[in-house]
């Protein structure tokens, strides 16, 4: 994150792309392959945890906010492996489904490590305290919306693409 045209003032736009850039880091160093995200941002109207899994963080204090990660079953399979076999795991004791608690566990605990980096951040560049909750992973069949009964005057929701070396796509909001 750095300063924009402002005067050193941080907007929301600054606070995606360092969150993109802590998910890209966190992922890329675990799985030891490229993940990366589309210079593409759409702004949408509501948010929520969508198939196959969603997982979501609320983080709290000078910066305050909701993380929601929706991965395709494919893309949580492939990271969910990718992790565990720079890990040293043999393939032939991995998960082989999705909907395991292990590939939940894992994508949950990746979760945490991303807002971790990225709060981290935070309180360094922007010197201001930050808390967050445990990660929550469901797997999904049916869309759930979310909403954070937080008074902001005007709550910004953003969805950003990512990639995973094999081309599996999820989504952060």
């Amino acid at each position: 994150m750095g300063e924009d045209e402002h005067g050193g003032v941080y907007g929301s736009e600054a606070g995606l792309t360092s969150l993109c850039n802590s998910v890209t880091r966190v992922l890329t160093v675990a799985t030891q392959t490229k993940v990366h995200y589309s210079a593409m941002v759409q702004r949408i109207t509501k948010i929520g945890l969508k198939p196959d899994i969603g997982c979501f963080v609320l983080f709290d204090g000078g910066f305050s906010g909701l993380v929601v990660l929706n991965f395709s079953g494919s893309a949580a399979l492939e990271i969910y492996e990718k992790y565990m076999l720079s890990m040293g795991m043999p393939k032939s004791e991995l998960a082989t489904a999705f909907t395991s608690d292990e590939v939940s566990n894992i994508l949950g605990e990746l979760m945490n490590q991303i807002v971790g980096d990225f709060t981290g951040k935070i309180r360094r560049e922007l010197q201001t305290n930050i808390t967050q909750n445990q990660p929550k992973m469901l797997v999904l069949n049916k869309q759930v919306m979310l909403s954070v009964d937080t008074p902001l005057d005007r709550p910004e929701i953003r969805r950003v693409s990512f990639f995973t070396e094999n081309n599996n796509i999820f989504y952060l909001e």
